[in-house]
């Protein structure tokens, strides 16, 4: 049988990102953590951490770990449903989710919200970039994903949300500084770009799918979805921006978009556990139906209702995964 408090310690150690703030999150010492996974270790027989800064599961660890957040979600429901088998401690469910920057300052919050406030249950997201998130997944960290991958990690239901379009822009007096004669290669090796982290290849992405080039450029980096608007605005760089950002700054002429109609769509998609759990489907429904109101259509996309077509809107861009 399954020892759940070792269990938990790995979870902990995963999810928290080491051994001290999983100590923290259990209510005993570093050691009694280790000590615990060493027991699990032992009883499992095989490696079930990779004690690096920050530590990361095995593959069998990684399975470990989902199954752990699995039990506790469904076990948050049982408890929810019949108050006399909760413990002592919170009793309000949380649910891990992972999600990128640019969704969650964006699209996403409105649909967190409208869940939370309809089940009382309290969300836990992960940041990473779209290209990584379903690693999440895979390693239990979470039990949902806003992603780029299509393909459903095992265990996994997966759904296309829509496309996430961006736009390049800058302001005014950085382009009339650096794109005076025109947006062209040249100068385009000389205007500094803003870069959200070293995962953002973005900018390089458009940069070769519209003048077939490489970014070469200097280079800000803005770790922060709203810095890095406010960078664009203050004419630190030009950078690709979430439309649904740009909207406004570009009406109110702040923003000026170098290649008008030239933007570049990032389709993403919606992961979950297989759990048949109440609350992964209502966060699901949430979040497909803000993607249908805020997201641009997909050609192919199942079983979602489009939004209202927006003739402000340019026609779609091929697609091309971004890492923001």
């Amino acid at each position: 049988m399954l020892d759940y408090p070792l269990l938990a310690a790995l979870a902990a150690v995963i999810r928290e990102g080491g051994f001290e703030r999983a100590a923290v999150v259990l209510g005993v010492t570093p050691s009694a953590v280790s000590q615990r996974i060493r027991a699990l270790e032992e009883r499992v027989g095989a490696a079930l951490v990779v004690r690096s800064q920050p530590p990361v599961p095995t593959e069998a660890g990684a399975r470990l770990c989902a199954h752990v957040e699995k039990v506790r979600l469904l076990e948050g429901e049982l408890a929810s449903d019949l108050p006399a088998l909760a413990g002592p401690g919170p009793g309000v469910p949380a649910l891990p989710v992972a999600v990128n920057a640019d969704s969650l300052g964006s699209w996403f919050l409105p649909a967190a919200a409208r869940f939370s406030e309809a089940t009382g249950a309290l969300l836990h997201l992960v940041l990473d970039d779209e290209a990584h998130t379903a690693a999440r997944l895979r390693s239990g960290e979470v039990l949902a994903a806003v992603t780029a991958e299509p393909a459903a990690v095992p265990g996994c239901r997966t759904r296309r949300l829509g496309a996430l379009r961006y736009v390049a822009c800058a302001s005014p007096a950085f382009q009339a500084r650096y794109f005076a004669e025109g947006v062209t290669a040249a100068a385009l090796n000389r205007a500094p770009v803003l870069q959200f982290d070293r995962k953002d290849g973005l900018q390089a992405r458009w940069l070769r799918q519209h003048f077939d080039q490489a970014l070469t450029a200097p280079t800000h980096q803005v770790p922060s979805t709203q810095g890095f608007l406010d960078a664009s605005l203050v004419g630190l760089g030009w950078a690709l921006h979430p439309l649904p950002l740009a909207a406004v700054p570009l009406a109110e002429g702040r923003l000026v978009e170098l290649v008008p109609g030239a933007g570049m769509d990032v389709v993403l998609h919606w992961q979950h556990a297989r759990l048949g759990a109440r609350l992964l489907e209502t966060l699901t429904r949430e979040v497909a139906a803000e993607a249908a109101r805020s997201l641009f259509p997909v050609a192919g996309l199942s079983a979602l209702p489009e939004p209202a077509p927006d003739p402000s809107r340019s026609a779609p861009v091929p697609t091309d995964p971004a890492s923001r």
